[in-house]
């Protein structure tokens, strides 16, 4: 953690799993302090109350702003004296950013805009900002907001010298058992004695740990070169086994899983590189790094220079990525602390 050691986090949407994950895994490291930057109260006391509790020699370390990505003035009353920002904060929801799309602009967008201004006016060195494969070919305004925040980062990345804040994004499938995602929904339904909800047995969706979630941000901030795109080569599995898999573990009914139908604005499969992406990407073992376009408005010369070459790599989604059954399924949640703390309920 030499990297950290001394400096100031702000992690923006801090209250929420990914937070929390990252309080986790750095709080007792040399790191000088880390701010959470939301506009929950609650929330933020509710944080604050359990690691005076579960870390009391080292809880110190945190600090807690209120406000909203949505209010310049005040992400900036909390980005003095910080080196590094994890932005977070987001509206993540499918179907409530399809009822309220300009909220998902407001937060999503301009939320990044603000954070980015802030981050490069208070000389902040690195900033590495979270997106989601739905904005890789987005059918919902979720993921078009979230592309549209990717399209902000890139271009940010253009107006700011990299030695003075380097500026990258990294962009998720889902992260298990994460706040409002379905594992956790479905051992409810469970010990209720209900049947399982599913959208579509055949749906796909890439999982990761929200373990393997910080270590992309980490990944993209030790390797990352500002204005790129980073990814996980993230395995995947169909709704219908991910259900099986918590059934099985918690002792559901497989037989008595019910189909209710896809929501407002779901995929049949997400895309985590869109076949675009994937003539300039660059293969980096457990990740893929796509670089920004580094060229300027001037496309004139492009007319007598140009480049044909391009990677035969194509689409990466999760319909072609590695495909787990359920016992893979179920050793990838027995890794999670979520799901052993479940277990011995």
């Amino acid at each position: 953690m030499s990297l950290f050691s001394g400096k100031t986090l702000l992690i923006t949407g801090g209250t929420g799993s990914f937070g929390n994950a990252v309080l986790n895994r750095f709080l007792r490291t040399d790191i000088g302090e880390i701010r959470i930057f939301s506009r929950d109260e609650k929330k933020q006391d509710d944080m604050r109350h359990e690691f005076q509790a579960k870390m009391p020699d080292v809880a110190d370390k945190i600090k807690f702003y209120i406000g909203d990505v949505r209010d310049l003035q005040s992400i900036k009353n909390a980005m003095h004296g910080v080196d590094y920002v994890f932005h977070a904060a987001a509206l993540k929801q499918v179907p409530s950013c399809e009822f309220f799309p300009i909220e998902a602009v407001k937060t999503n967008i301009l939320g990044t805009e603000n954070l980015l201004t802030a981050a490069i006016e208070a000389g902040v060195r690195s900033v590495i900002c979270l997106s989601t494969d739905k904005a890789a070919y987005p059918v919902n305004a979720m993921g078009t907001s979230k592309a549209m925040m990717e399209k902000v980062i890139v271009a940010k990345s253009r107006t700011v010298s990299p030695e003075q804040t380097k500026i990258c994004c990294t962009r998720y499938g889902n992260v298990m058992c994460s706040r409002g995602s379905v594992i956790p929904l479905w051992i409810e339904q469970i010990r209720h004695g209900n049947p399982i909800t599913i959208t579509d047995p055949k749906m796909t969706r890439f999982i990761m740990s929200l373990e393997e979630a910080v270590d992309l941000v980490l990944f993209a901030f030790e390797h990352g070169q500002s204005g790129d795109i980073l990814v996980q080569k993230a395995p995947a599995c169909s709704i219908q086994t991910q259900a099986e898999a918590v059934c099985e573990l918690f002792g559901g009914d497989k037989q008595n899983i019910k189909v209710i139908g896809i929501r407002h604005g779901e995929k049949m499969y997400e895309t985590l590189l869109t076949n675009e992406e994937c003539a300039n990407a660059i293969d980096m073992g457990d990740f893929y790094r796509v670089p920004c376009d580094k060229r300027g408005l001037n496309y004139d010369k492009y007319f007598s220079e140009g480049d044909a070459e391009r990677n035969t790599l194509t689409e990466f989604n999760s319909n072609n990525t590695e495909l787990l059954d359920v016992e893979q399924v179920k050793a990838k949640m027995l890794e999670l602390e979520y799901i052993r703390e479940e277990l011995k309920k």
